[in-house]
């Protein structure tokens, strides 16, 4: 069984990313990244529906420590793709992926501070050891997205799918095409196939809210033209998360004004009477993610007709389309399910400490990235409300601290422990679907540090950088004898 110093699960945007630092800020340890699929690139390489984009923009969404300079601020899926590729094969990370390895459980064995990882591969059952878990396997099922049945779905005699799985070579040209959602992957479609479909239709439950916003930052193509490529990055970059920062404080403290604002810039894109029908939500500004509109590409299809929107309930489907609550039929040749993603942590795998498996959900979030009772084992977890990879930058930071500091003193188990009898607990920040249909899956939070994942960079930054690592909640533990095994961990079952 072959050992390593750490293992990373991924090899997506935050797999490679956490490979570069662990190999920038713990030079000489051993690792390999186990990633399930057969490519790097995770989301960026499962995805493959026509206009696949960042809903971020690229100089928060990209890496810390390496530039994005192409003139597109709001990317496509393939540049996208391109970066992450070109950052792993620049820095050497390419030799250390083991690919088609999906990891399926792990065990911490508290008497040798090791875990065991068993990954399916196409020649069966592998199996590895390692001192330290990343974690960066996302926070979604690749395989089973939210794919809810639809009343009558056997009967629609077109082509029906959830765009997860973008059948190749689709042909929609001059067919008449449902979207159901309203989602950020919804509102990328649309646009996109509008150009040659005979008409889109995006069909939704309730309303979004939406804002456009150029795809090219003019400001930052002068910068790049005039400074180092990392100068201008770190400037753009940090205006943008300034930005970021200040619109959804703002809107979290005033959404009566953010409501009108938001209302106001629609007002520019559409008439009043559609905004009033399809583009007032029942929440309140980022109650739930802001869905991007690049240039405005959505609300010029609905202007010229190619595409149009309805709200309301899907009674049932039959052979030729779909028919609402309201009555109304809706045409169709191909019906395309944007209807979410379903979250899952740890990539679906199975944790035991000791053999001991506790669900995620009996667990406390430590800092937004380990959970109590668990060793050695930070999971990469970005922001809602922000880029992914700031937080996910950050929390490799972290790691590869808490992976010196070990060392220094010679510790082989770093564990958060809960030791608080009562802690008040704190709703997610955001109502989003996804979220709120995966409670029963995620660790629990609390209003009380550490136990709580702030979704603010400014202040994760500060913490993650500066503050001791010896907090009173992370132990620095010895081996367990075998006798005291459980004993050391007792704080597991608890």
């Amino acid at each position: 069984m072959q050992h390593f110093d750490v293992l990373i699960v991924g090899a997506g945007l935050s797999g490679i990313g956490a490979a570069w630092h662990l190999q920038d800020k713990c030079p000489g340890k051993t690792f390999a990244i186990l990633e399930g699929r057969a490519a790097i690139g995770g989301t960026w390489d499962l995805f493959r529906y026509p206009g696949i984009r960042s809903d971020s923009d690229m100089y928060t969404l990209g890496y810390n420590f390496r530039p994005w300079t192409e003139q597109k601020a709001i990317a496509d899926g393939p540049n996208i793709l391109r970066y992450v590729r070109d950052t792993a094969h620049e820095a050497g990370i390419e030799q250390h992926i083991r690919f088609n390895h999906k990891v399926t459980t792990a065990n911490f064995d508290s008497t040798t501070g090791h875990w065991t990882v068993t990954a399916e591969t196409t020649e069966g059952p592998a199996a590895f050891t390692a001192n330290f878990l990343l974690m960066a396997s996302g926070y979604y099922s690749y395989d089973n997205p939210h794919n809810p049945a639809l009343e009558g779905e056997a009967s629609f005699k077109g082509h029906i799918f959830h765009a997860q799985f973008w059948p190749d070579g689709l042909d929609y040209r001059s067919k008449r095409v449902v979207v159901i959602g309203s989602g950020a992957t919804a509102v990328t479609i649309v646009p996109v196939i509008a150009k040659d479909a005979a008409h889109v239709t995006m069909l939704q439950r309730s309303p979004t809210w939406m804002v456009s916003r150029p795809s090219e930052d003019k400001i930052a193509i002068l910068a790049q033209k005039i400074l180092p490529p990392m100068a201008a990055y770190n400037l753009i970059r940090f205006r943008n998360i300034l930005m970021g920062h200040w619109v959804f404080r703002s809107a979290r403290n005033n959404p009566v004004k953010a409501n009108a604002k938001l209302r106001e810039l629609l007002a520019k894109e559409l008439p009043s009477d559609t905004i009033d029908a399809h583009f007032t939500p029942s929440y309140n500004v980022w109650e739930q993610r802001l869905c991007l509109v690049p240039d405005s590409d959505f609300f010029k299809a609905m202007n010229a007709g190619t595409a149009s929107i309805e709200t309301d309930q899907i009674a049932t489907l039959d052979a030729t389309g779909i028919t609402l609550k309201s009555g109304k039929h809706l045409e169709a040749d191909i019906i395309v399910k944007a209807t979410g993603l379903r979250m899952q942590l740890l990539g679906g795998a199975t944790l035991s400490v000791d053999g001991l498996v506790t669900p995620n959900t009996d667990r406390f979030d430590y800092r937004g990235m380990m959970l109590s009772g668990v060793p050695n084992l930070i999971n990469i977890f970005g922001y809602f409300n922000a880029s992914w990879t700031l937080r996910a930058d950050l929390t490799c930071e972290y790691a590869c601290r808490l992976i010196a500091e070990m060392d220094s003193r010679s510790s082989p188990i770093a564990v958060p422990v809960m030791t608080h009898e009562t802690l008040e607990l704190e709703p997610l920040l955001l109502s989003s679907g996804y979220l709120q249909r995966a409670q029963h899956v995620l660790p629990k939070q609390s209003t009380q540090d550490p136990w709580r994942n702030t979704q603010n960079y400014f202040e994760d930054r500060k913490s993650i950088r500066n503050d001791p690592l010896d907090d009173g909640f992370l132990k620095f533990r010895s081996l367990a004898h075998p006798a005291e095994q459980q004993a050391a961990f007792a704080e597991v079952a608890e």
